[in-house]
């Protein structure tokens, strides 16, 4: 498969908005962690090839370990996540499906407890924006190096 196009090239404006979200996430209190994990999981539902070649490599360099790396699309099955991590990964398995039942109260509510408001903003700007990069990534054919 071949490349359609370089969003980079062909709307820079619009990548660098896309760069500036991706600044904030990084400059916020998630746990570096944490955000990771969320990209893997959503890039995994939204089968993005470059985007979990991206991630599982960013997280490794932060010292994530390759047992939880390969279990987690099996979150719920593997004893390896946190009760707060278990909160999030569900969140970002709802907001990425939103079609199947939108975000469950008791979903939201259960990361609700583990996280401030400000946090759970910062949270749910994570699952967006790495929906939104999967989307980019998937649409445009970019092919992982």
């Amino acid at each position: 498969m071949e490349q359609r196009m370089q969003m980079n090239v062909v709307n820079p404006q619009g990548y660098q908005a896309m760069l500036g979200l991706e600044q904030y996430l990084h400059a916020s209190t998630i746990d570096k962690k944490l955000l990771e994990l969320i990209k893997i999981r959503a890039s995994q539902i939204n089968g993005c090839a470059f985007c979990l070649e991206m991630h599982t490599k960013d997280a490794r360099k932060i010292g994530e370990t390759e047992q939880r790396i390969y279990l987690l699309s099996a979150w719920r099955e593997a004893p390896y996540y946190t009760p707060q991590e278990r909160s999030v990964l569900a969140l970002t398995e709802a907001i990425t499906v939103i079609t199947d039942n939108h975000v469950p109260d008791d979903v939201y509510q259960e990361a609700a407890e583990h996280y401030s408001q400000k946090e759970l903003a910062d949270i749910i700007m994570a699952i967006i924006t790495i929906n939104a990069w999967n989307r980019i990534a998937i649409s445009t054919l970019m092919m992982p190096v």
